[in-house]
């Protein structure tokens, strides 16, 4: 199975302070692949960086065997970033966001396959045709997932994509998620909650104070920690540094 994402020896610095210090992980086509971290480790630094809103200080990184140095449009067309702190334009229906979001990837008869295959992810039923100032968090987040989701990207890059949601919003959002890596999308998520990446991610990386510490399938790595739990294997890992 292909590379959908080659991270080499990444490195960002913000004057003397190194929030990311030679990152290297790659994620398969169709994978799940989980960035797990203490606050602060370079987590979210890394996920821009791979949504080109900042910029390397040294590395390399590739999407869909486009390289950032020289093709960062390339990488932008082929992926979506749905940070943590996404909203929408609460004023608009679900259905009339969506269009909208749709006429930046396409127009005409392809606008509306787009925004059909968005309600179909998003899976609000009649409230759809409601106002997103209306939603729920979780109803939003679902919104969210298929405005990120609908242009066909290869790569989805999803923070903390159940933040604050229940737990039937977050278990309908997991299985979302599953979904769309059984499409062929790959997926990189960062998340706090220990116990969805380990229900979600066929391998994870744990990043402390920007560097990697440690990677592997989750069965693995609790092998190894000779632990249940990844929230266990996150804990240890944390200590021994």
């Amino acid at each position: 199975m292909a590379d959908a994402l080659v991270v080499r020896d990444l490195s960002k610095r913000y004057g003397d302070h190194l929030a990311v210090d030679n990152v290297s992980f790659s994620v398969k086509e169709g994978e799940i692949f989980g960035l797990i971290g203490p606050n602060g480790a370079g987590k979210t630094t890394t996920l821009r960086i791979i949504s080109t809103l900042l910029t390397m200080t040294s590395g390399s990184v590739s999407v869909c065997g486009n390289d950032m140095r020289t093709d960062a449009d390339g990488i932008r067309k082929c992926i979506s970033y749905l940070p943590e702190d996404a909203g929408a334009y609460k004023d608009l229906t679900g259905r009339s966001y969506l269009n909208f979001m749709a006429g930046f990837f396409t127009g005409g008869s392809d606008t509306e396959k787009m925004v059909a295959k968005g309600i179909g992810i998003a899976n609000l039923g009649e409230r759809i045709d409601s106002k997103v100032s209306t939603y729920s968090k979780g109803m939003m987040r679902r919104l969210l997932i298929a405005r990120a989701i609908m242009p066909g990207p290869k790569l989805a890059i999803l923070d903390e994509i159940t933040s604050g949601l229940d737990v039937m919003n977050a278990f309908e959002i997991r299985d979302v998620v599953r979904n769309i890596a059984k499409d062929g999308v790959s997926v990189l998520l960062s998340s706090h909650n220990m116990f969805e990446v380990d229900q979600l991610c066929d391998r994870i990386a744990m990043i402390d104070n920007g560097k990697m510490i440690l990677e592997g399938t989750p069965s693995e790595l609790k092998e190894r920690f000779g632990v249940d739990t990844v929230e266990e294997v996150f804990i240890r890992a944390a200590v021994k540094r």
